[in-house]
């Protein structure tokens, strides 16, 4: 082999290298006061605004102390601590923010407003934001008790409400505007785009706030993310206008449980309920009977077409399979997002189409009015 070939060789394979070799972002620090020798830590990339990648990961401490580190090329993470005692996690510790190739330092003890991050100038800010909110979040959480054991005292939902809209939300909103605040006074900061994804409702006011400084930097893509999931909660709310009885059911085409092309209008003949459910939500499994119930009841004038938002594939399949779910089933993608054409804005939805494919009701939530509807159009 000659030089020049050593060298380019050579050249190949430090480039091959470089490209291996990952980022890393790491969390480190000590906890004081913690009754447990195992930390849980949820993590996933901030631009997940749902957590819908959470990963864990499971570490020792050891006399108080952690180090975890994290593959990362380019977007923050979000991490949560959490204690594991007897088996089950405590309150989270301390929410963390981490950036790639460097390394953030948590210090603070079992006590979830005790902690203190040390990192970047993103850190020293949110300190400060956070030394801010405490008092409120302190306030919210004693209000929060207070309304869980009222709760389960079997004290009337309106006295619970009438809590929550005059206690409860008045010291959230103080909390908020002082983070409203920050991001006025500091459009440029990363740390002002990090807390809308908190203010969420304030997304279309907030955005247009951030300056370039801000949206060019290492917190772009989570800007970028933001900026994307408001464009799609105003298309969801413009759809949900339109989406009335009588208007023609949109067309979409999603893959079955054979991974087969379904297409709705291919179901045009006898009327179809468009279930747009998850395996993670509670009143989506808790009618599960009902909905059995039904479809055995009516299955000779009626398909129920079951639309999965928001699983992995994997928990969407184990779900029908557990549950033997008889319908036919779709798997909704972040790609094709039928639920902005529908503009779902709660789980479960139900939507009742007929036969010439015609919204005839739409029903949110597992309510029996859903079924009384079925008993009148079939009687």
């Amino acid at each position: 082999m000659n030089k020049k070939q050593f060298n380019l060789l050579a050249c190949a394979a430090l480039f091959c290298a470089c490209q291996s070799a990952q980022k890393q972002t790491t969390i480190t620090g000590t906890l004081t006061g913690v009754e447990s020798d195992t930390l849980i830590v949820s993590h996933c990339p901030l631009t997940d605004l749902n957590h819908r990648t959470m990963q864990k990961d499971t570490i020792l401490l050891q006399q108080g102390k952690f180090t975890l580190s994290l593959a990362n090329d380019s977007t923050p993470t979000v991490a949560y601590l959490q204690p594991l005692a007897s088996g089950e996690l405590a309150t989270s510790i301390a929410t963390i923010v981490a950036f790639p190739s460097e390394t953030v330092q948590v210090n603070g003890s079992a006590d979830p407003y005790d902690y203190t991050l040390t990192g970047n100038e993103f850190h020293a800010a949110w300190q400060t934001v956070k030394d801010q909110c405490q008092p409120y979040m302190i306030q919210l959480d004693s209000i929060a008790n207070v309304l869980t054991t009222k709760q389960k005292a079997g004290v009337a939902q309106d006295s619970i409400y009438y809590i929550y809209q005059n206690v409860y939300s008045p010291v959230l909103g103080k909390m908020q505007e002082v983070k409203r605040d920050y991001i006025r006074q500091h459009p440029d900061d990363d740390l002002s785009v990090y807390l809308i994804i908190g203010l969420q409702n304030d997304a279309k006011e907030l955005l247009p706030l951030i300056g370039e400084k801000a949206k060019s930097g290492v917190m772009a893509p989570v800007y970028q993310a933001m900026y994307n999931a408001q464009q799609e909660k105003e298309a969801r709310e413009e759809a949900r206008k339109n989406m009335v009885e009588g208007v023609v059911a949109p067309d979409f085409t999603l893959k079955d449980l054979q991974g087969k092309d379904l297409t709705l209008s291919s179901l045009r003949g006898k009327y179809v309920v468009l279930d747009f459910w998850g395996s993670w939500c509670g009143w989506c499994i808790k009618g599960i009977p009902d909905m059995k119930k039904y479809y055995e009841k009516y299955k000779d004038r009626m398909e129920i077409l079951g639309v999965d938002c928001r699983d992995t594939e994997e928990k969407w399949r184990a779900t029908v399979e557990k549950y033997e779910l008889p319908w036919l089933h779709v798997y909704n993608t972040d790609e094709a997002d039928i639920t902005v054409k529908y503009g779902i804005q709660g789980y479960p939805t139900k939507i009742v189409i007929d036969p010439e494919g015609k919204v005839a009701k739409i029903v949110i939530g597992e309510d029996p009015a859903f079924y009384e509807y079925l008993d009148e159009l079939f009687k």
